[in-house]
């Protein structure tokens, strides 16, 4: 059990902060949402926990504490630390080239221009280092735009591959992409992507693990993440959120779990996909992010260094290539090796400080880790595709509103 604290203990209103159950209220009364869990957390204490509406709306199941949610994205910074323990350990440098341990992608073409109705391809120059994979400047795309070429060619592929099937192996899903072309070339641009795919595959081949394996030993196990899996055994089935469509302002409606992304999390996957596969709770990515805003620690367990942290928090991406793009503008941001990163308080939609990092989830997850206040906050339901404009934009300010000493003033 999560344990709540007041939140004037932190320098915090326990009457500003009631805001967030208000305005959750009626997102859920408007048929806005299905369900959702809130928490935010301030040196070292929740001041806020709480979860409102249903998990499955046809079965009638309210939202539980112990909810399972598929977090998708928000599993990309769990992988990249993951490659930036082995870096720590002395088993890779961050420009060393993909293709050192991955040799197929020493083969990959990148896409240059069309002549004569064709698209025309080249060799790498650079080739892709580790350091594109964790930056999402390596070239590789998710296929979603339809007038590309390369994006055509992954779109085609995809439907007649059936790209993370829970039956194909992650080292075939990893060898079709190495097979595609690149969008540019590596180091050159921002483009969100199935990078960090490519990067679980790297933890599976650097550590001599399989990839559920290493986050099982190497970071759930010492944090205590107990519900954190790319599986929902069947014991823990009833507690897993049913995941709705939000392509409407209102009236959530079910998805078959077979049709969404990786599958069935029911069923058990050949295919830990490092991008987006794994499943979590509110208590065990709490355990996770704290970790983070700690430097790597946590009770006595530590992953990696506070510089490690550090580095991986710091922007990568030169300022003219932003703001970045991911269906949404992020303006006032930049990315580091696996987060979103704030550079600009001015340009930004709200009121965390420079250097906050985080991440989402398609199914609308978010985390928000602002050391300068030394804060937390995370968000967890399932609504998919990732819901652009009201809880992780609301309830973020929400929580920072409730803020009576700034450490950034």
């Amino acid at each position: 059990m999560i344990q709540v604290y007041e939140a004037e203990q932190v320098a915090m209103s326990s009457e500003r902060l009631a805001r967030i159950n208000s305005y959750l209220e009626s997102e859920v009364e408007g048929d806005r949402l299905p369900g959702i869990i809130a928490l935010a957390a301030r040196r070292g204490k929740v001041v806020h926990h709480s979860w409102h509406g249903k998990m499955d709306i046809e079965a009638g199941r309210q939202m539980e504490a112990d909810a399972i949610f598929r977090i998708y994205s928000m599993t990309k910074p769990i992988v990249s630390l993951a490659l930036m323990m082995l870096h720590d350990e002395g088993k890779l440098q961050l420009h060393d080239k993909v293709s050192r341990y991955i040799p197929s992608f020493g083969k990959t073409k990148v896409y240059s221009h069309v002549s004569e109705g064709q698209p025309r391809f080249v060799d790498q120059d650079p080739p892709m280092s580790i350091f594109h994979l964790l930056t999402h400047t390596s070239g590789l795309t998710y296929g979603g735009d339809p007038w590309h070429p390369v994006d055509k060619q992954f779109q085609a592929a995809a439907a007649q591959q059936g790209y993370f099937r829970r039956d194909m192996l992650l080292a075939e899903l990893v060898e079709h992409f190495a097979a595609l072309p690149l969008r540019f070339q590596p180091g050159t641009d921002w483009l969100y992507s199935v990078a960090t795919d490519v990067a679980g595959y790297l933890v599976q081949v650097i550590s001599g693990m399989p990839l559920a394996d290493f986050l099982r030993e190497r970071i759930f196990a010492p944090l205590g993440m107990v519900d954190t899996d790319f599986y929902v055994p069947p014991e823990k089935a009833q507690r897993l959120a049913a995941i709705y469509s939000s392509t409407t302002n209102v009236d959530p409606q079910l998805i078959n779990p077979d049709e969404v992304a990786n599958g069935d999390v029911r069923k058990p996957t050949a295919c830990p996909s490092g991008g987006g596969g794994l499943v979590s709770t509110t208590a065990d990515y709490l355990r996770f992010a704290s970790m983070l805003l700690n430097g790597g620690e946590l009770d006595g367990a530590r992953l990696v260094s506070p510089l490690t942290i550090k580095r991986m928090a710091t922007n990568a991406v030169p300022r003219e290539w932003l703001p970045l793009r991911i269906g949404v503008e992020r303006y006032g941001y930049g990315f580091g090796l696996g987060f979103r990163v704030m550079l600009d308080y001015g340009r930004a939609n709200g009121y965390s400080s420079p250097g906050e990092f985080g991440w989402a989830g398609a199914a609308s997850t978010y985390f928000v880790i602002d050391p300068a206040e030394d804060l937390l906050i995370l968000l967890m339901t399932q609504m998919w595709p990732l819901e652009p404009h009201r809880p992780r934009s609301i309830v973020p300010n929400l929580v920072y509103q409730a803020i009576d000493d700034s450490y950034a003033s």
